[in-house]
């Protein structure tokens, strides 16, 4: 601590995990500037170290997203582009696609998919539901 401010708490790190050649990062709720920087920065260096060839984003879980976000999901596209990986974003709501289309916002770049089963599918990474074929084959 210096002076009578303290030092800013950094905000929540997003984990980007390596699924054997694609990139997972689920946003989970409102995400501060700083994070969202970091996250940009954390998947450029995942896509580097493991030379991934997509980056799935899961934002399912968040009720809006502002003009900033946005566009750091926008760069993080761009971002991706350029190191020749892919990125796809998954569960956007109805009520996000209806704000940034009011806002004038688009997401160049940067495919979109319902589930993140349907995004694997755009990288030919089919996923099952092991515990539905286990209880069918039963």
């Amino acid at each position: 601590m210096t002076g009578d401010r303290e030092d800013p708490l950094p905000g929540p790190s997003i984990p980007v995990l390596d699924l054997g050649g694609l990139l997972f990062v689920s946003i989970q709720g409102e995400l501060p500037d700083d994070a969202a920087v970091q996250l940009q920065e954390d998947v450029t260096a995942a896509i580097t170290r493991t030379g991934s060839r997509g980056l799935i984003i899961d934002i399912s879980s968040l009720d809006m997203v502002d003009s900033f976000l946005a566009r750091v999901l926008a760069e993080v596209a761009a971002s991706s582009r350029l190191l020749a990986a892919r990125t796809v974003l998954v569960g956007m709501r109805p009520a996000v696609a209806i704000t940034l289309v009011e806002l004038g916002l688009t997401l160049p770049g940067m495919a979109t998919a319902r589930t993140v089963t349907d995004a694997a599918a755009t990288f030919g990474v089919t996923i099952s539901d092991t515990v539905r074929e286990e209880r069918n084959a039963t």
